[in-house]
């Protein structure tokens, strides 16, 4: 977004290792200013905040996105899961939002992004919308990103809301395609991984660590995938997640 929103944050949410699972994006640009890119990934497990959203099986990924020059950008972002009668078997995302400089070395993104599934059994209201901003710094290197996404209290999670603050950091290995990454993230509210796990404390915390290399359009990954509370197989353990993906 630029590269998109999921491609910083799965990259942020989901995603260090949790944005394996969405490459940056590769970009076409016209006389116009307009660019697109797409992304395509196949992943171990779809791992959402630490929490994983695919029951622990693989799970096919993909997003596609308009940007400006100016700065601003609309795009879409897919993935399968194993969601159940409540939620089905896709989550399908829209956003929109800004990204620019404020110097060589800082930049900013602030847009909102609305979670749809689109697929599920029940009637029930299981949409979301969660706005979201972030600051990133390069040094040498190395970057680093500061971020926060906030749901306000709707219906979809319980008359709750939900607060979700976190950092990325990556480092790229000089003369050679690899790179390692780090994230740690802060839930406060309705979508913390213990309340999900069944634990009664709504916040928590979810780190991964994670390496990578890329050639031409595309990257394999593998990262180490954390969460705090009640581990549950396939849905709240540590894991280990690959990801190999392709940009266009």
């Amino acid at each position: 977004m630029l590269t998109s929103f999921r491609g910083l944050m799965a990259v942020s949410l989901a995603a260090a290792g949790l944005s394996l699972a969405t490459p940056a994006m590769a970009q076409s640009e016209d006389d116009s200013g307009f660019t697109t890119s797409a992304n395509v990934a196949l992943t171990t497990d779809y791992r959402f905040r630490g929490v994983s959203l695919s029951d622990g099986d693989p799970a096919i990924q993909g997003g596609f996105d308009v940007g400006h020059e100016s700065g601003f950008y609309v795009g879409t972002w897919a993935s399968s899961i194993k969601g159940g009668p409540a939620y089905g078997d896709l989550e399908f995302d829209v956003y929109a939002g800004w990204g620019g400089n404020l110097s060589d070395a800082v930049s900013v993104d602030i847009g909102v992004l609305y979670y749809i599934y689109p697929t599920e059994d029940l009637g029930l209201d299981t949409d979301y919308i969660e706005p979201y901003a972030s600051i990133s710094t390069s040094f040498g290197p190395a970057e680093a990103t500061f971020g926060v996404a906030y749901a306000p209290e709707q219906d979809s999670l319980g008359g709750d809301d939900n607060l979700y603050l976190y950092t990325d950091v990556g480092f790229g290995i000089a003369n050679s395609p690899f790179s390692i990454s780090g994230h740690i993230g802060y839930t406060d509210g309705a979508l913390a991984p213990p309340l999900l796990a069944g634990a009664t404390d709504d916040t928590g915390l979810d780190w991964s660590i994670g390496a990578s290399v890329a050639q031409g359009n595309f990257e394999v990954g593998v990262a180490y995938i954390g969460v705090e509370g009640p581990s549950i197989d396939d849905f709240t353990d540590d894991a280990i997640v690959g990801t190999i993906s392709a940009s266009f």
